[in-house]
């Protein structure tokens, strides 16, 4: 059973691009091995669209880089480079959240999963995780 929605606040190095997300608790966090995320070293979770917002004026501050299918859309703030939150190709109705992006005081639980990049069509279909941005929770 999920846990309660909660608001979570994150943000880049420098604080200028800052936002946040409903989200539960409990979350499963997906660690990449595909060639960027690796080189990143970063573990995301996955949050519908509409559950994630930016604040102030942050959206200036944010530049995007496509590769490939150009179907990702990461996104980094121009000024310390750090992607706190970007579209992944697995997910185009959620937002892709940094986990070390975001205050971790507000989570009971973070499970951590790796998510195989390198054989990706595979992988999607068996992970589940295209379930990560769907509404399970009223709450």
């Amino acid at each position: 059973m999920e846990s309660e929605l909660v608001l979570h606040n994150g943000d880049c190095h420098c604080k200028k691009v800052r936002w946040k997300v409903q989200a539960p608790t409990s979350v499963i966090a997906w660690k990449f091995n595909c060639f960027d995320c690796s080189m990143r070293g970063n573990t995301y979770f996955i949050v519908l669209h509409q559950r994630f917002e930016l604040l102030g004026d942050s959206v200036q501050f944010i530049t995007t880089y496509t590769f490939g299918t150009h179907t990702a859309k990461h996104t980094f703030c121009k000024f310390c480079g750090i992607t706190s939150f970007y579209t992944p190709w697995s997910n185009l109705d959620g937002i892709t959240v940094t986990l070390i992006c975001l205050d971790l005081e507000t989570f009971s639980h973070v499970e951590i999963q790796n998510f195989d990049g390198k054989n990706s069509k595979n992988f999607y279909n068996q992970s589940g995780i295209a379930l990560q941005s769907k509404i399970h929770s009223t709450k």
